[in-house]
């Protein structure tokens, strides 16, 4: 057995699966986290696992993988799960799109966090600041000044990855693109009754936009009394995550620097919302905290691996917006297809050669899967703020759409996946985007690239 771990860069949910993984098959390895400790770790917001299920059972002790339960934002829903997704026509509130049934678990991303860091040994506060490749080994350097020797270096350090940077030297390959649209999200408390009216329109979570403005609004559940511990409590609440999105044509578009100002802009753009939704955003504190989500993305691209000694996965190798729930179960799927390839190259002991090719079969495989994921993504965001052309095959709901009264009648059959392809990297694509010719947004220095 190999005696050189395996060298990963960001303590994050994708990172510390690939750890998981690696503990479990007995690989040896070391985390490196740039957050001081896990106290610093941000609060979060829900992640929907879906079609990567099975890939982090495959990463996690059994039982870790039982105590997922343990994380859900309902577990009493999550019990019950119809698995639909609806879409809304947020002036009337009515279903545009119903996404049909599919297993899923909706989860608390600082909880799952800390169930996945549960008995692993971080290393908090570690900066990465270079790399340098020896005859056997990849050695990291800290910007602490200390230093970390492995047999492999994996960069799983988030969208402003640094490790991807550095594989790029410097250069504007390694740079996010900027989307055209802003993006802000608050986590609201609401009380039993006040939850109720948002949880009739669907207990877990829900999206639309407004036919007139564009705006788009997600709404999911955070936490219920049986899971924030308030069911003890004189006083029971429920959280909730309330999320809203514009596209961007000119300064007026900007999100405020404020708190109360960012809170005054959600206000003004719900003024046209159905009554139950338009008093939800009303409802937000003036004083809460408003967080901003810069929409970028970066379609994975080659890199030099330094002969398989160094790669990236998750949100560092394709980050993505938001709008089709998928960057975090690719990134999911690259720790165990990684995981994987690093298990079978050392299973009989160091053999550069093995583990470079294990490298490069993950790393194609990766692009092939998530190239196409990142610019249906992109699309999608787009397709999120104009409701009146939103058709079935738009990647936001297709493949899993259902059309539903007063929706647009779809076939039964789906879009393919060679047909969803081509059409995040063609025609969707450019029909989108057709518009940018006489559109202010074409200052973006980093426009998103084919």
């Amino acid at each position: 057995m190999n005696s050189l771990p395996v060298l990963i860069v960001g303590g994050g949910i994708v990172g510390l699966t690939l750890a998981q993984a690696l503990q479990k098959a007995q690989i040896p390895y070391q985390i490196f986290e740039r957050d001081a400790s896990a106290a610093h770790a941000t609060e979060g917001w829900g992640l929907t696992i879906h079609w990567a299920l099975r890939a982090f059972e495959s990463c996690l002790p059994p039982e870790t993988f039982n105590r997922l339960r343990d994380v859900q934002v309902d577990v009493q829903q999550g019990d019950n799960d119809t698995g639909r997704f609806l879409f809304l026509d947020l002036a009337t509130a009515e279903p545009k799109y119903v996404i049909p049934p599919s297993k899923r678990t909706r989860v608390h991303r600082r909880k799952l966090r800390a169930l996945l860091a549960d008995g692993l040994p971080v290393h908090w506060n570690k900066q990465i600041h270079s790399y340098t490749q020896t005859s056997g080994s990849i050695l990291a350097h800290f910007e602490d000044g200390t230093m970390a020797e492995g047999c492999l270096l994996v960069g799983a350090d988030g969208s402003s990855s640094r490790v991807r940077r550095l594989l790029f030297a410097g250069t504007e390959q390694a740079q996010l693109n900027q989307l055209p649209a802003r993006f802000v999200g608050v986590t609201v408390r609401l009380t039993p009754s006040k939850a109720k009216v948002l949880r009739d329109i669907d207990p877990l979570l829900f999206q639309g936009s407004h036919p007139e403005t564009g705006v788009y609004l997600w709404y999911s559940t955070l936490s219920t009394p049986e899971t924030n511990g308030s069911i003890a409590d004189d006083v029971e609440y429920y959280e909730g995550q309330l999320m809203m999105s514009w596209l961007h044509r000119s300064e007026a578009d900007d999100v405020p620097e404020s708190n109360r100002e960012r809170v005054m802009k959600m206000k003004i753009m719900a003024q046209n919302f159905e009554d139950r939704l338009r008093n939800a955003v009303w409802d937000i504190p003036d004083d809460i905290v408003v967080q901003e989500i810069r929409l970028q993305d970066w379609p994975p691209q080659e890199w030099n691996n330094i002969d398989g000694r160094v790669t990236l996965v998750g949100d560092a190798a394709h980050a993505m917006t938001m709008y089709r729930g998928e960057a975090f179960n690719h990134g999911i799927t690259d720790a165990a297809k990684l995981s994987e390839g690093i298990v079978e190259a050392l299973k009989d002991g160091f053999d550069p050669d093995r583990l470079e090719a294990a490298v490069e079969t993950y790393e194609s495989e990766m692009r092939e899967r998530t190239h196409p994921a990142v610019l249906l993504s992109r699309q999608a965001c787009l397709d999120a703020h104009d409701i009146n052309n939103l058709g079935p095959d738009s990647p936001l709901v297709s493949r899993r759409s259902k059309s539903q009264e007063p929706g647009i009648k779809t076939s039964p059959s789906s879009s393919t996946d060679a047909e969803m392809k081509d059409a995040g990297t063609s025609t969707l694509f450019n029909n989108k985007f057709s518009y940018l010719d006489n559109n202010p947004i074409r200052h973006y220095h980093h426009w998103p690239k084919k």
